[in-house]
C-alpha cells in the first residue's frame, strides 16, 4: 500500500516548531508533505504560528521593536494586533514548557534565537533546498467562534493563495483548515490546489463546517466535509475507525489523520487505509514504513552554505 508522512508543524517532536531550521530538519528527513500554520499580522503580513496569540511556550520576548513600545511585551498579544517588526523579535527557537511533563521537551532539540518566518521565507527555503518534490501544506489559522482574533476568511485565503502562486508554489500545495469557511474560498481562489478539512471533537458544528450541520448528513463526516469544499479529511486519529473509513470510500475522498506519534497506533491507521500521516517524529513514522517495506519519502539533502 501507499500511505504519505506527513511532517507536523515541521518536525515538533524534533526541532522548535513553525521555524526555518525545524522545517529545514524535517525536508533533511524526508517527508511527503511539510505541515505548517499561518495568521495575519496587523501589517497583513502571513507569520508561522499555531496560536492566534503570541505563545508562551514557542515564543518569548526579547526586546521590543521600538524604544518604548506600548504593545511589549509581545507574550500574549494577538497575533493579529502586531506587526512583522514586533513578531519578529521573538526567539522561537527554545520551547518553554508549562509544566515538567511537556511532552516534547525531552526530545526537541533547540535552536536559540529562531525567529517566527514569514510564509515567503519558507517558500524560499523549499525553493532554495529543491524539494519540488515535498507538497507544503498551509494551513490557515482560524477560529469562527472567535473574530477579533481571526482574519477575514476571504482575504486570508486570497493573500495565502497570491503568495504561493508568487513562488510557483499552487501546483505543489494544500490549503488546510478547521474553518471551513477557508475552504470554500479556496475552492473559488485556487480551484485545483488540494483542500484539506480539518476536523475535531470540538469543531463538529456549525460554526466550523460554515453553516452545515452535521445532523443533515447522518453523521457523514466524508459527505459533510465534500460538500463544504475538502478534497481530503483529515480528522483527529481518535475519530478514526472502520466506519469512517467506509464512509470516505464512498465518498472517494482521502483520509490524512492527525497527530499520529506512536509506531503502533500509526500502525492500526495504517491498516484503515489512511492515506496519509501527519506527525511530530517523522523519523518514528519512517521506521515504520520501512518495517513494512512501503515507499519511504526521499531526504533532501542540504545545500551547499546552508545550516
Amino acid at each position: 500500500m501507499h500511505a504519505e508522512i506527513h511532517g507536523h508543524r515541521g518536525a515538533r517532536g524534533l526541532r522548535p516548531e513553525n521555524t526555518l531550521p525545524g522545517l529545514a530538519h524535517t525536508l533533511e528527513l524526508g517527508v511527503d508533505a511539510l505541515e505548517f500554520d499561518v495568521a495575519l499580522t496587523a501589517d497583513r503580513r502571513l507569520v508561522l504560528t499555531h496560536d492566534l496569540t503570541v505563545s508562551a511556550v514557542t515564543s518569548a520576548d526579547t526586546r521590543p521593536a521600538v524604544p518604548y513600545d506600548p504593545l511589549f511585551p509581545y507574550v500574549g498579544r494577538a497575533v493579529g494586533e502586531l506587526t512583522l517588526a514586533q513578531l519578529r523579535t521573538l526567539d522561537c527557537g527554545v520551547r518553554l514548557p508549562r509544566h515538567p511533563g511537556d511532552r516534547f521537551a525531552a526530545t526537541q532539540v533547540p535552536v536559540p534565537g529562531a525567529r517566527m518566518p514569514t510564509l515567503g521565507a519558507v517558500l524560499g527555503l523549499v525553493d532554495a533546498y529543491g524539494a519540488d518534490g515535498v507538497r507544503v501544506h498551509v494551513e490557515l489559522k482560524s477560529d469562527p467562534t472567535r473574530p477579533e482574533l481571526s482574519a477575514d476568511p476571504h482575504e486570508f485565503t486570497e493573500l495565502v493563495v497570491a503568495e504561493l502562486d508568487r513562488h510557483r508554489r499552487l501546483g505543489g500545495a494544500a490549503i488546510l483548515s478547521f474553518d471551513w469557511r477557508i475552504l470554500d474560498a479556496a475552492r473559488s481562489l485556487a480551484p485545483a490546489t488540494p483542500r484539506y478539512a480539518l476536523v475535531e471533537r470540538d469543531t463538529m458544528d456549525g460554526a466550523w463546517f460554515n453553516g452545515l450541520r452535521l445532523e443533515d448528513f447522518d453523521g457523514d463526516l466524508p459527505a459533510i466535509a465534500a460538500t463544504a469544499g475538502g478534497t481530503a479529511l483529515s480528522p483527529d486519529h481518535v475519530l478514526m475507525d472502520e466506519e469512517l473509513a467506509r464512509r470516505a470510500e464512498k465518498a472517494e475522498l482521502p483520509v490524512v489523520v492527525w497527530t499520529v506519534n506512536e509506531p503502533g497506533r500509526a500502525a492500526e491507521m495504517l491498516d484503515l487505509g489512511v492515506a496519509g500521516i501527519v506527525t511530530d517524529y517523522p523519523d518514528r513514522m519512517r521506521a515504520l514504513w520501512a518495517d513494512r517495506d512501503m515507499r519511504l519519502p526521499a531526504p533532501v539533502t542540504c545545500v551547499p552554505g546552508m545550516s
